[in-house]
């Protein structure tokens, strides 16, 4: 059986923790996702917990954010550990983005584009223009033309992002809720099957399936049901 299009974001406290919650949802799910926190406290050696002897793909979410020359050295670090996704901010620009996609020719480098944890109001104060959709339409179309071959975007724009940048582009979703979950700190939020149906390819969900008393019950449940809407 083909695993689901999801990853596992792998928020543990402590690397064992991480390792077993892996070792439980890898039969079920095609991605792991170890983000900044994780591997700020463990280092390169959580890549190689997390991937364990299944082969999973790991998503190294680092958002990283700086100047192009900096963002090159990180990427370059970091492709080493062979993750399959790396993440940067769209809003570091052309120079930096084009700068972690040669730097890691192999790693598939995804630009966030707006935060789901960010609301309307949020981004008028921080400055960036227009309702949410029209930051994030403007700051994929951006990424691609600088290199990105992913983007990272909420379900709520996930359909008018596809439509700006076509069907050669990985579209993520984080803020992928089953329905009665709840929607913690994320902003925009939808289900698995809506995100898959607007034309997501890889589901972030966290929470939902490492807080469930058995988290690899709780993924091949989303897995199953992400194979019935299709």
């Amino acid at each position: 059986m083909t695993p689901a299009p999801i990853a596992v974001a792998l928020d543990a406290p402590d690397l064992e923790t991480a390792a077993h919650w892996a070792a439980l949802v890898t039969p079920h799910v095609s991605t792991v996702k170890v983000g900044l926190e994780l591997y700020m406290r463990y280092g390169p050696d959580v890549i190689a917990s997390v991937r364990g002897a299944s082969g999973v793909q790991v998503f190294l979410d680092l958002k990283l954010h700086d100047i192009p020359n900096t963002v090159a050295g990180a990427s370059r670090a970091v492709a080493r550990l062979r993750p399959a996704i790396l993440t940067v901010h769209a809003a570091g620009g052309p120079a930096m983005i084009r700068a972690a996609v040669e730097a890691a020719p192999n790693t598939m480098i995804a630009a966030v584009t707006v935060l789901t944890s960010l609301t309307e109001d949020d981004l008028g104060r921080i400055g960036l223009v227009g309702p949410a959709d029209d930051a994030v339409r403007r700051l994929a179309a951006l990424s691609v033309e600088s290199g990105a071959t992913a983007l990272v975007c909420s379900p709520h724009e996930v359909s008018a992002v596809r439509a700006e940048v076509g069907d050669g582009i990985t579209l993520i979703t984080p803020g992928v809720r089953p329905t009665g979950a709840a929607t913690q700190d994320q902003a925009r939020v939808a289900t698995p099957e809506q995100a898959l149906a607007d034309g997501a390819d890889l589901l972030v969900i966290g929470r939902p399936i490492t807080d469930a008393a058995d988290p690899g019950a709780a993924a091949a449940a989303i897995a199953a049901s992400l194979r019935r809407a299709t």
